[in-house]
């Protein structure tokens, strides 16, 4: 099944990309889109399994939501304001 994957601030520079479609087998997780990204772009060096904050089709989501053909699941760095 397809999905888009969209990538933000430092997760998206690490890639060189803001979205990305692909390929990921039915059944699948946000751990599997996880896994997915972290293994074509070395450069995330496991900071998706450590520290992304995760939503799919705009609902935060945990690491173990099933994902669906043509969900979009979205990545974000921790945020600190003051």
């Amino acid at each position: 099944m397809t999905i888009t994957i969209r990538l933000f601030a430092r997760f998206r520079d690490l890639a060189g990309a803001a979205v990305m479609a692909r390929e990921i087998n039915d059944g699948a997780t946000v751990e599997d889109a996880i896994r997915l990204v972290e293994a074509e772009f070395p450069e995330f060096q496991g900071k998706l399994e450590r520290m992304a904050l995760v939503a799919v089709n705009e609902a935060y989501a945990s690491r173990q939501t099933r994902l669906q053909a043509n969900d979009v699941v979205a990545f974000f760095p921790p945020v600190s304001g003051g």
